[in-house]
């Protein structure tokens, strides 16, 4: 039902003067109860919200420009770093199976998210899917997050290239940089050449989107012929003994040396090396066939990925001893001393270069959707006339990424990023349920949302049973009676509530079970993030909700006043007729 509260009409603005503002802060108990549940529609995003960037990004992405952007979003230096880490203390030779585990846990979420982009291609990614199923507040929570989760490792990355390129060509990244005393430490180091990076990659992405895509291609098939030669280095020189025998007799021997808890510990800190696939969504509104492109693209980069992180874990186990392989630079440290380790250094910098490329245009994109709903200001969504790209949004955001690249250290910014993604990841997998089950208006969500409520709350009972639980039998029964219920719950759901809504396009197979799937895993992965993540996540989200009780609902809310923002109920239902008479929404 409608919520009747008071709209304004006209121009007026709660930002006009001070006493407007006292006045809109006043009210700011109606307007949040009206404007933070808002949903919008596919059908309005599609047309009307994207409409409000002026003119429309062009639409030259074909599918393998989304694998191309994919891969370089994904294969990054990050796989260089966590293989070695994860093998060593947590999965020894069994990170093979890691990473297929976490490589199945990226494929779920990717479905959940090709299925909105198919149905719905628009530039907002995930902003954009919760803003259509659990309306304006919680997409700019997670919005919000996601994007500062971009800025953070964006910069961190950007440092990582001097460190990597210094490698290449033998100069230790100390001599890049200086040192400012008087700041305080872990902010006292100075890299212009971070900055330097950032900004020229801003440059490009400003330029065009299809010339950021080839520029793309170019660097990832440079950055695969790389990654190809560490395979092929360490299947030749490797022995297939260290599978099985460990350097130190007294470690841990087998092939599961760690047991099969180790593995899903390795495969929770490997899961990081995913993180890029969504980026990719955020192009939708730049592909010329999105029925077929986006499943090809989106999909298939993960399976891509996948193998290849298989095969260089098998490359790395079949090196060393897993025991013996160093967990900061597996790869480097494997040939320290040897011409190899400066070619790995640059095959590294270039998969930097791609990662940062992608995420720098996934970024912008967010942004520029987030300004269209009016939540942060317009000036973000502005796409420019002649290069058809968010100008304003990608030069913001990039001078904000150098900023902060300039003088945080690497160590600093690894702690801050990472939980806002998982978390997205996990919303976008309840959204799709929610929207199979639920037209708002006309459906009951009591059904659907106690079950995804259930559901989350059983993860995270697993989880606790898992880190905390003493190992044991009892510590197995309780496992295996948590799962037993949470597949009972699902089951029970799966017979008892109907879906209302069939994809037209294309949709996640198996619903409801593997995007239920997807939500227990991400929940799983978020329960082995350490303290400072969830300190991050909090104090970045407390803030992010002041924004939007002092800024974001009251611009909000001026908007709708205006007309250029609606409050939705039941219209889900009017979508597919409309989409369908609209021939320039371009599905």
């Amino acid at each position: 039902m409608e919520i009747s509260a008071p709209v304004p009409h006209g121009p007026s603005s709660s930002f006009s003067s001070p006493r407007a503002y006292l006045r809109a802060l006043a009210d700011t108990p109606t307007r949040l109860a009206r404007r933070a549940s808002s949903v919008s529609t596919s059908y309005d995003e599609m047309s009307a919200v994207r409409a409000r960037s002026g003119p429309h990004m062009q639409k030259t992405l074909r599918w393998f420009d989304l694998v191309g952007l994919g891969l370089g979003g994904m294969v990054g230096a990050g796989v260089f770093v966590t293989t070695g880490r994860a093998s060593r203390l947590y999965a020894g030779p069994a990170i093979v199976i890691s990473y297929a585990i976490a490589g199945f846990c990226a494929l779920l979420s990717a479905f959940c998210y090709t299925e909105f982009a198919v149905d719905m291609p628009v530039a907002g990614g995930a902003f954009s899917y919760l803003r259509v199923t659990f309306g304006e507040f919680a997409a700019f929570l997670t919005g919000a997050n996601l994007v500062m989760d971009y800025v953070m490792s964006n910069a961190a990355v950007a440092r990582g290239f001097t460190a990597y390129m210094g490698s290449a060509i033998g100069v230790p990244a100390a001599k890049w940089r200086f040192t400012v005393s008087g700041l305080p430490n872990g902010f006292d180091q100075i890299d212009f050449v971070a900055v330097v990076v950032v900004l020229t990659i801003t440059l490009i992405i400003c330029y065009s989107t299809k010339e950021s895509s080839v520029l793309n291609m170019v660097l990832t098939a440079v950055h695969i012929i790389f990654i190809a030669f560490v395979i092929v280095a360490g299947f030749c020189k490797g022995d297939w003994n260290n599978f099985t025998h460990p350097a130190d007799p007294a470690q841990p021997s087998g092939f599961f040396p760690y047991g099969v808890s180790g593995v899903f510990n390795g495969a929770s800190m490997v899961y990081l090396s995913y993180i890029g696939y969504d980026a990719v969504s955020t192009m939708a509104e730049e592909v010329k066939n999105p029925v077929k492109d986006i499943p090809i693209g989106v999909s298939g980069s993960v399976l891509l990925v996948t193998v290849l992180y298989c095969l260089m874990a098998a490359s790395m186990s079949k090196l060393l001893p897993y025991d013996a392989i160093d967990p900061e630079a597996p790869f480097s440290a494997a040939f320290r001393g040897k011409w190899e380790s400066n070619v790995i250094g640059v095959g590294a910098s270039f998969g930097i270069l791609t990662s940062l490329l992608v995420s720098m245009l996934g970024q912008a994109r967010y942004m520029c959707v987030i300004g269209r709903s009016r939540v942060v200001p317009a000036w973000f969504a502005r796409v420019h006339p002649k290069t058809s790209t968010p100008v304003n949004a990608s030069a913001f955001l990039g001078i904000l990424t150098a900023a902060i690249a300039l003088f945080t250290d690497l160590n600093v910014l690894l702690n801050l990023v990472s939980i806002g993604t998982l978390f997205v990841f996990y919303m976008v997998a309840n959204a799709v349920i929610f929207r199979r089950y639920v037209v708002v208006g006309t459906t009951n969500p009591r059904p659907t949302l106690s079950f995804l409520c259930s559901l989350s709350l059983t993860s995270i009972i697993f989880v606790f049973i898992w880190h905390f639980a003493p190992p044991g039998k009892l510590k197995a029964f309780m496992l295996v009676v948590t799962a037993a219920i949470a597949v009972s719950m699902l089951q029970i759901f799966h017979y008892q509530v109907p879906q209302v809504r069939k994809p037209e396009y294309w949709g996640v197979p198996l619903m409801p079970w593997m995007p239920s799937i997807s939500i227990f895993l991400n929940i799983f992965l978020l329960g082995s993030m350490d303290k400072p993540s969830y300190v991050r996540f909090g104090v970045f989200s407390g803030v992010t909700v002041l924004v939007y009780v002092f800024y974001s609902v009251h611009a909000s809310f001026d908007a709708e006043g205006s007309g250029l923002l609606s409050q939705k109920n039941g219209e889900f239902h009017k979508e597919s007729a409309q989409e369908r008479n609209d021939p320039s929404l371009g599905v």
